[in-house]
């Protein structure tokens, strides 16, 4: 028996979405542990594009039950058009098989006003923010004023919790951030309406998961976003509200450490980033754009171009220490077949001096040198491959590199988008 968490290995967008739609095969519960709809899932099945932002990607798989845990922040009007257009093309023939936590924090109007608000009065101080309202609804999450899925669906203690809140919120509104007061009538409303569909959906999920387990049922985590992006561990203040690491998924879903047996990395063959903060690798030429062109380099969520970069081993590292991971998914390495020759980020120097890890400090890390490995390319189709000895030499000496570089097991290699474009060397659940 196996339990396995997947987290992402770079600052997101590394193709969580394709990995954990594999691993739903062999996981009876797939839990969604944190973020929010800041996040996006792109998966392939056949010739036909799923884009999830909020359900788990384990909602494409008849009979497996999937969970939203506590940890995440719901935006109902996103999640019911999400369950609307998924229901539509046949995908959800079962309310029972999708199960939100009670005590997840809902996210309201005025957390995407002041989102949106906030980074048009930072300047050329933005953080990059979805404006989506995660941030927002996270600090009141943490400040004890948030409103959680239990306080949404009573209504007179939603409507207690939103007369107070809105008080604060509308006085940020107007006499800081120069914006109109939100309205109370039409925010509850607009959420009593939002609570009469939720409710089938509404369980104790940290006592239904933790039972499923005892019965010997198997699980999969699946996390937003990548470990650069973690509040703690991450490129802070460039980085999203919530705890994107391993330790995220027990204190997301409600579930011990020690239930955790294997934890996931998924890592581009190259680097990606959305946003503002520091990039060592990143390519501001035609390589770069090259890069960006053939690997779809946009965001699921906003459609943004993301900036692109050679394989950062640093980066990796970094994410092996802190999510303790005990294998990684090495994704889009069809990407890199156009390449003459491709360089490998080995480490960093600062001021001459060798790095040992990734500095803590923004100021230092946005001045750190990358060293380079250039190696061989290879130059032809990947994408049929289907075992590892099927790859060309070149591609074969880029992945065993990649994994002496990271010290740890490479396990899956993506060579396309589609499902069967995967070489899996070893099962986590097995």
């Amino acid at each position: 028996m196996a339990n396995v968490v997947v987290v992402g290995a770079q600052w997101g967008d590394e193709g969580k979405g394709k990995v954990v739609d594999i691993y739903t095969e062999y996981a009876d519960d797939i839990v969604r542990y944190q973020g929010g709809n800041n996040a996006g899932h792109t998966l392939v099945v056949g010739d036909e594009k799923v884009v999830l932002h909020l359900i788990p990607s384990g909602i494409l798989h008849e009979g497996k039950r999937c969970i939203i845990g506590n940890g995440v922040v719901l935006d109902p009007e996103v999640f019911i058009k999400e369950i609307t257009k998924l229901k539509a093309s046949g995908r959800i023939k079962d309310d029972s098989c999708l199960l939100l936590s009670e005590s997840l924090h809902i996210i309201m109007p005025y957390h995407k006003r002041i989102d949106i608000a906030r980074e048009a009065k930072s300047g050329d101080k933005k953080i990059g923010t979805t404006g989506r309202g995660i941030g927002p609804c996270y600090e009141d999450k943490i400040g004890r004023r948030g409103i959680r899925l239990m306080d949404l669906l009573d209504g007179d203690t939603f409507a207690r919790k939103l007369k107070e809140f809105l008080v604060e919120k509308n006085f940020i509104l107007e006499q800081f951030l120069g914006e109109t007061p939100c309205s109370f009538d039409e925010i509850f409303a607009e959420y009593q309406g939002y609570a009469d569909i939720l409710r089938r959906y509404v369980a104790d999920t940290a006592l239904i998961l933790n039972k499923d387990l005892r019965a010997g049922k198997k699980a999969l985590f699946e996390g937003a976003q990548g470990t650069l992006l973690d509040v703690d561990h991450g490129t802070y203040p460039f980085v999203t509200s919530s705890s994107t690491c391993s330790g995220g998924a027990c204190t997301g879903s409600g579930v011990s450490p020690r239930e955790i047996h294997e934890i996931i990395g998924i890592s581009k063959a190259y680097v990606t980033r959305v946003g503002s903060g520091p990039f060592p690798t990143e390519l501001l030429d035609e390589t770069g754009e090259k890069l960006r062109t053939i690997g779809g380099e946009f965001g699921a969520t906003t459609g943004r171009p993301r900036r692109c970069g050679w394989f950062d081993a640093m980066v990796t590292r970094y994410a092996v220490r802190v999510n303790g991971l005990t294998g990684i998914s090495l994704t889009k390495l069809d990407v890199l077949s156009n390449f003459d020759t491709i360089k490998v980020c080995t480490g960093y120097t600062y001021n001459g001096a060798a790095l040992e890890t990734l500095p803590a400090s923004l100021e230092i890390f946005e001045k750190c040198q990358p060293v380079y490995e250039e190696l061989p390319g290879w130059n032809c189709d990947i994408t049929g491959a289907r075992t590892f000895e099927e790859l060309p030499t070149n591609a074969q000496s880029y992945v065993k590199y990649l994994e002496k570089l990271a010290g740890c097991q490479i396990v899956m290699v993506s060579v396309g988008p589609r499902r069967d474009q995967t070489i899996t060397l070893r099962n986590p659940f097995a």
